[in-house]
């Protein structure tokens, strides 16, 4: 969620656009856990990398996308800085996929303060509530099965490591309520 927020605070403030190219590194494509499965040298849009992070939870193009707005570690630092500015005492992150490592780590009351400071962005609330994307020959479903089963559920984000088992941030409206959970 962090990552996609930053993403696409620089659509908002031009430093990147939807339709830029980005090439595949060595790195993004040796990315394990829930991927897309993208190939060194690569090429694909912002636009579809997002979609692929959102949608497939692809820890690859997390990556891809990452190294994109001025390289992993930088990002990273701009993940952790968003992270104070936004009060959150109880977050660090080490890589922009969510991946494990003994210092990143998050609460669910800080994940739902960042997601809703992510659907402040129409953008945001677009990508996170599909279901199916096709880029290429790729096709990518979403893992969040309240989009089709809770009439109201909005989307956003699934998870899934050892340490923390299944993980759902979720948004949702109904009768004039919204929640983030």
């Amino acid at each position: 969620v962090m990552t996609l927020l930053l993403v696409m605070e620089a659509l908002d403030s031009g430093g990147l656009s939807k339709e830029d190219m980005v090439t595949v590194s060595a790195h993004a494509a040796s990315m394990g856990g829930s991927q897309v499965y993208l190939k060194e040298g690569e090429t694909m849009s912002v636009d579809d990398l997002l979609k692929a992070v959102a949608v497939a939870s692809g820890n690859d193009a997390a990556v891809a996308i990452a190294g994109e707005c001025g390289g992993l570690e930088a990002f990273v630092q701009k993940m952790n800085d968003k992270a104070a500015a936004l009060g959150l005492t109880n977050t660090h992150f080490d890589n922009p996929n969510g991946l494990p490592s003994d210092t990143h780590y998050t609460t669910a009351r800080e994940l739902a303060v960042t997601t809703a400071e992510a659907l402040r962005d129409p953008v945001f609330r677009q990508i996170v509530s599909t279901q199916t994307y096709t880029v290429g020959e790729r096709t990518l479903s979403n893992h969040n099965r309240l989009l089709s089963m809770y009439d109201g559920a909005i989307g956003v984000k699934t998870g899934y490591t050892r340490a923390a088992n299944s993980t759902l941030v979720t948004y949702a409206a109904k009768d004039g309520m919204t929640l983030v959970c």
